[in-house]
C-alpha cells in the first residue's frame, strides 16, 4: 500500500515539474515568435551592465548549494558512501537536487524526497533508506 505522504510528495514534485515544463514551452514559443527580442519579455534590464557585474550579484550566491557541494566531495564517511553508491552519476546534479529539495520540500516530506532522489540506480547491496536517513541527518546538522 502506498504511503499517503509519499503520494503527496510525488504529486507535489509532478506539479512543480509540470509548471517548469509549461514555462519552458512558453519561453520556447516566445523565442520562435519574437526571435532574439524575446529576451525583453523575461529580462527587465537587457541593455544594462548585469553581465559585467554578474559575479558581484548576491542573488546568485547560494550558500546551501555550496555547503552541499563541499560535503559531497569531502572525506566524510557518508560522503564516500554516497559517491560509491552514485557510481558514474553526477555529484553536481545530486547537489542541485538536494538543494532544491531543501528549499521547496516541507521538512516532514524530506526523507521521502531524498529516497526518491537516491533511488535512481539503486543496487541490492545498499540500504537506500539508511543512506537517505543518514544524508538527511547530515544535511540537517550542517545546514
Amino acid at each position: 500500500m502506498t504511503n499517503p505522504k509519499e503520494t503527496r510528495s510525488y504529486n507535489h514534485q509532478m506539479e512543480t515539474f509540470t509548471e517548469a515544463l509549461a514555462t519552458a514551452r512558453q519561453m520556447q514559443q516566445d523565442w520562435l515568435s519574437y526571435g532574439l527580442n524575446f529576451i525583453h519579455l523575461y529580462v527587465d534590464d537587457v541593455d544594462g551592465d548585469w553581465l559585467d557585474t554578474w559575479e558581484n550579484d548576491e542573488i546568485f550566491a547560494n550558500p546551501v548549494l555550496d555547503h552541499i557541494k563541499e560535503f559531497l566531495v569531502s572525506d566524510d564517511i557518508l560522503a564516500v558512501r554516497l559517491r560509491n553508491y552514485l557510481g558514474e552519476r553526477s555529484l553536481f546534479d545530486l547537489a542541485v537536487n538536494l538543494e532544491e529539495m531543501w528549499r521547496i520540500t516541507p521538512a516532514s516530506e524530506r526523507l521521502a524526497t531524498v529516497k526518491n532522489i537516491l533511488a535512481i540506480g539503486e543496487t541490492d547491496d545498499v540500504d537506500i533508506s539508511d543512506l537517505a536517513d543518514s544524508l538527511l541527518n547530515k544535511l540537517t546538522e550542517t545546514l
